[in-house]
């Protein structure tokens, strides 16, 4: 995908305030989404622009998702957060 495809698929996220699987705290942080974007597009292109969409994708192939991605899903399910 073309570094414009990329940077809107960020921007949609950001604007849509995230999924939950970008984040913790409504948007995800920088680490999260870049962890994640690669395989958004690599597995889950035909939802983009829809952060629910991709995020429910990126679910459903948890098994075929990048280490850092698989992470940021992880810890999502799991509750962790920094500060608690």
């Amino acid at each position: 995908m073309t570094k414009l495809m990329q940077a809107l698929f960020v921007a949609a996220v950001v604007a849509f305030g995230g999924a939950a699987a970008f984040a913790q705290e409504n948007r995800g942080t920088p680490e999260q989404r870049a962890a994640c974007t690669p395989d958004a597009f690599r597995l889950c292109s035909a939802y983009i622009p829809d952060p629910s969409g991709v995020e429910a994708c990126l679910r459903l192939r948890k098994s075929d998702l990048s280490g850092g991605c698989k992470a940021v899903f992880e810890q999502a399910s799991t509750g962790s957060s920094k500060g608690r």
